[in-house]
């Protein structure tokens, strides 16, 4: 395969000829070429799509398969599934049946290199909870998640946790130390408890400025606290749905691009057609733009795009170059969890996407070389 495209950040012209998904060689193009291309993306949050969710107790190795093939056509090279707040048996499930999936597909267990535990140790709060059911968030109990991670197989790489429950920071403190990368999320804390939790070991922040309160108080709350917070790098849901232009810029700005993740926070209702569904015993409706809401209401029930989209958004909200905004999609996450950055030279994996862009227009994944697939406009 001859790719002819233009680096993502300096927009040099390259021929990269591809084979058997390595790279052979890179070459200046003696062609004009509109396509760029980039590293691969890497999303540290996805939940499903397609109607597929990683937490249904019906979870099957071959629906992650269909998952991890859709975000790949979205120019998602690899990413963590997600599984959030349930009962302890069907997150059992569900980190098993990842499990046997990767297990059994050494492509597959590349793309999936470990999986997101969201919940359920979060607070009980409306507004701060966001969609996790109530009835299943708890304390942090270490025994329960060594039983989960005994059913990964060691893959949970990444815990979102609020750092306000009973026993969090010491919790917190034993999942730095197993090599866990521990998130901040769904919480109330005050300023104490998350600068507790940074000493402890939490290194991020898991989409920040959303699972909040309505409402809060003008200072201090618990955003600007992480948001002041250095040690703590963040994750945003750039869709265009989740936030604000002005709130998605203020974030950027406050963290700078190298310390900000991009993730769509996919949805089993991501590339679902527009329609009525029932998810998590609710009734959830998918709106003509992507947005997932609760059925009958403006509010957000999930996530409908990917991360494809979310670049474009970042871009076009937060004033960013493309160069930024892919990195934060493809370079943050991947050295945030400690993982090598595809590199575009030879002798290096193919792990690179293709995409059409110019500015104020969308952003279209054009193939992932590795898979050779095409997509849809975003």
């Amino acid at each position: 395969m001859d790719l002819h495209a233009k680096r993502y950040d300096t927009g040099e012209p390259l021929a990269i000829r591809i084979e058997n998904g390595v790279i052979v060689s890179v070459a200046a193009s003696d062609r004009t070429p509109t396509t760029w291309v980039s590293p691969s993306f890497f999303d540290p949050q996805i939940n499903g799509c397609l109607g597929i969710a990683f937490n249904s107790p019906k979870l099957r190795p071959d629906d992650v398969r269909t998952v991890a093939d859709e975000c790949q056509a979205h120019g998602i090279g690899g990413f963590f599934p997600t599984l959030i707040t349930g009962s302890f048996e069907d997150l059992r499930h569900g980190f098993a049946t990842l499990t046997r999936a990767v297990d059994a597909d050494a492509e597959l267990s590349r793309r999936l290199p470990g999986y997101h535990l969201e919940g359920p140790y979060f607070s009980a709060e409306d507004g701060p909870r966001g969609a996790h059911p109530k009835e299943h968030v708890r304390d942090p109990d270490w025994d329960e998640f060594r039983r989960w991670q005994d059913a990964a197989g060691g893959r949970i790489r990444m815990v979102t946790i609020a750092p306000e429950k009973a026993g969090a920071i010491p919790f917190i403190a034993k999942l730095a130390a197993a090599g866990v990368v521990v998130a901040i999320g769904h919480t109330a804390a005050t300023g104490d408890q998350i600068r507790a939790a940074a000493d402890a070991g939490a290194r991020t922040s898991t989409h920040l400025g959303n699972g909040a309160h309505a409402t809060l108080p003008r200072h201090p709350n618990y955003i600007w606290e992480q948001l002041a917070e250095d040690r703590l790098w963040c994750s945003v849901i750039s869709d265009g749905h989740h936030l604000s232009a002005a709130v998605l810029k203020c974030i950027v700005r406050a963290k700078g691009p190298n310390r900000t993740l991009i993730t769509c926070d996919a949805s089993s209702l991501a590339g679902c057609k527009p329609g009525a569904y029932r998810e998590w015993g609710t009734d959830l409706e998918v709106l003509e733009s992507g947005k997932v809401v609760l059925a009958g209401t403006p509010y957000l029930a999930g996530s409908g795009h990917f991360t494809d989209r979310c670049v474009r958004t970042m871009i076009d909200f937060a004033g960013v170059s493309l160069k930024d905004a892919v990195d934060m999609a493809a370079v943050r996450p991947r050295e945030l969890m400690g993982m090598p950055v595809p590199r575009i030279e030879a002798n290096q994996p193919a792990d690179l996407v293709a995409f059409e862009w110019s500015p104020g227009e969308a952003l279209r994944v054009v193939s992932n070389p590795q898979a050779g697939r095409k997509t849809a406009t975003h």
